[in-house]
């Protein structure tokens, strides 16, 4: 029994090691949601996202995920009030994020040029949150457990790779100093990289 386990075991990893994979780096646009949208309104076009996925079937991909996205918003002159102190002033609120996901993909159309997908993935963000204000900075920090749905297009241009257009929604769960959970969808363009 010992021995066609360790066969399997080998025969499953042999086939892994000669499937098809996909590497893609994107430029990524964010959208904030919930929370996030509420601190900063302003779109992030700060951001990049590094994907890679092994194509265990022609249909089904499983890898990780790894980005980053800064959103950033100037605060006119103004009196703000945190807790029981009010100050006024200006601020330069900014929020960090990184996801990184384990991932499983599907890809509807194999093997033909243009190759719509939807995935998901599973793991942790992490998020901090810094607000500017004269002489004074107020920082918070973060590690959620994180979701993130996805949607979008694989172009193929030679056997080599081709481009892809993608939509991430990031659900980070609520965590550490935040006491709302972190949400935005992103707008991914990317090249990948495929043998």
């Amino acid at each position: 029994m010992k021995k066609i386990f360790v066969i399997a075991t080998l025969v499953m990893l042999g086939g892994v090691a000669s499937a098809q994979s996909m590497f893609t780096t994107s430029y990524s646009i964010g959208f904030g949601t919930g929370d996030l949208s509420e601190f900063i309104s302003k779109p992030s076009f700060r951001g990049f996202n590094m994907d890679y996925r092994n194509l265990i079937t022609p249909n089904v991909g499983i890898g990780f995920t790894a980005g980053w996205n800064v959103f950033y918003e100037e605060m006119a002159y103004d009196s703000y009030t945190t807790g029981d102190v009010t100050l006024s002033g200006k601020q330069w609120r900014y929020s960090n994020h990184i996801p990184m996901y384990a991932t499983a993909s599907y890809f509807f159309k194999p093997g033909e040029t243009l190759n719509p997908f939807v995935g998901l993935g599973i793991g942790t963000m992490y998020t901090r949150r810094s607000t500017d204000m004269s002489l004074y900075t107020l920082k918070e920090e973060a590690w959620h457990f994180a979701l993130q749905p996805e949607f979008g297009f694989y172009y193929q241009v030679n056997d080599g790779g081709g481009f892809t257009v993608s939509g991430k929604f990031n659900q980070g769960f609520k965590a550490g100093d935040l006491r709302s959970a972190q949400s935005f969808f992103t707008l991914n363009f990317g090249f990948t990289f495929s043998n």
